[in-house]
């Protein structure tokens, strides 16, 4: 077997059905699960439409490059959202989900030969992460080297952290805005420091930018595509964008999201999943054009995760730290210290055992690096369910908090 696969840690949520195995929810209540970020609004009825009017596809075998039709929609996607234009032949990849994408990136721009005199190649993470990032790291033969959170800087990476003889042997630096847990957005200036060290080692950026939709101000979150050309650099060289519809159109089981920059990395990249046996169904690309090319059912989608929010913050801020996110689905709260001495498992345990609420502890989410795990004492609730479910939650968690201060984890 490969040996490498003996380093993958378990799953999140592995571990999160570990930690409650022998936990009884009470029965008093109904259960609601904050815990996985998989949308649970329903698909827009013109996608199930389209993806049924579309299966004479299923007759054909699907080229990897994808349908032109496809790349084109996809590029005017970015067009009207970034005002960047991209070449649809040489700058766009379909994927099945960024997250095969993500793995997939991974296994084609590391050279585990190079570096090997110094300690072989790195892959940069910030962190907390998206397990999805250690995990292409280590089976393409790299180590994964993570930049913690600064919750002073609203829970951007502090890739200071990262000292220069590690970011010298840095191959892919894996960037998530709106980050996963935290929701925080990558600022210019932020980027402009991204791609000058970028220059500097020559590393691929991966932007992982899945959650860019659901927003909660006026300004849309700016993208790294966006960010680079607004920096004079056009080529995007050595930066690649990941996206997918899962989260924007409520469509996770469809499997369907696109990268594009560099078009040096891109034909490498098609190269690679030629080979890997990734190419996207016709039937889901059809499907998928009507999506890229249709910004109602998304502008009503954030309007949904608007009002839970704008409902369910100021319910747990009376009880947590917590505040609203720049973007993304998820509240990142801190354990307060007089429940539970601010145990992030303990917390999750007892909010089951008593409220039968389930939400993911922080430390699931981060490894420790630089003396300290950046999730220890915070849980993740993702808002992915009903306006009233969310808000019939966050009044139950209210509760637990008020019921349960002062006791000793």
């Amino acid at each position: 077997m490969n040996p490498l696969l003996s380093r993958l840690q378990p799953y999140p949520f592995e571990r999160l059905r570990a930690l409650v195995k022998d936990v009884r929810p009470n029965p008093d209540f109904t259960p609601i699960s904050l815990g996985i970020g998989e949308p649970r609004h329903p698909a827009p009825e013109f996608l199930k439409l389209a993806l049924t009017s579309s299966l004479d596809g299923l007759a054909t075998y699907p080229a990897t490059a994808g349908l032109p039709a496809l790349r084109k929609s996809c590029a005017g996607w970015v067009q009207r959202r970034y005002g960047v234009a991209l070449d649809a032949d040489t700058q766009i990849l379909p994927v099945n989900g960024s997250r095969e994408a993500l793995f997939s990136l991974a296994q084609t721009v590391i050279d585990p030969t190079r570096d090997a005199a110094t300690g072989g190649p790195v892959v940069v993470c910030p962190n907390p992460f998206y397990q999805i990032y250690e995990g292409a790291a280590y089976l393409s033969g790299a180590t994964p080297v993570f930049a913690n959170s600064d919750p002073a800087r609203n829970f951007a990476a502090d890739w200071s952290q990262i000292d220069e003889a590690t970011w010298a042997r840095t191959q892919l630096l894996y960037v998530c805005s709106p980050g996963n847990p935290t929701g925080a957005v990558v600022p210019l200036e932020e980027w402009a420091e991204l791609f000058a060290l970028s220059d500097k080692h020559g590393f691929v950026i991966a932007s992982d930018e899945c959650y860019s939709e659901i927003y909660f101000r006026d300004e849309a979150p700016l993208g790294a595509l966006e960010a680079a050309k607004q920096l004079g650099r056009d080529d995007f060289r050595r930066l690649v964008v990941l996206t997918s519809l899962s989260k924007r159109s409520n469509v996770p089981g469809l499997r369907s999201g696109f990268v594009a920059g560099d078009a040096r990395i891109m034909k490498s990249f098609l190269l690679y999943r030629t080979y890997h046996g990734s190419a996207m169904s016709t039937t889901v690309q059809q499907a998928s054009i009507t999506a890229w090319d249709d910004e109602a059912h998304v502008a009503e989608n954030r309007a949904l995760y608007r009002q839970k929010f704008a409902q369910v913050t100021p319910v747990l801020a009376a009880v947590m730290d917590v505040a609203l996110p720049d973007a993304s689905f998820y509240l990142w709260a801190k354990v307060p210290e007089t429940v539970f001495g601010g145990s992030d498992t303990v917390f999750t345990r007892e909010l089951l055992a008593q409220y039968n609420v389930a939400v993911l502890p922080g430390s699931y989410l981060a490894r420790e690096a630089h003396g300290v795990n950046p999730g220890t004492g915070r849980v993740r609730m993702a808002l992915v369910a009903g306006v009233e479910e969310c808000l019939e939650a966050a009044r139950r968690i209210a509760d637990f908090v008020r019921v349960n201060s002062h006791r000793a984890a």
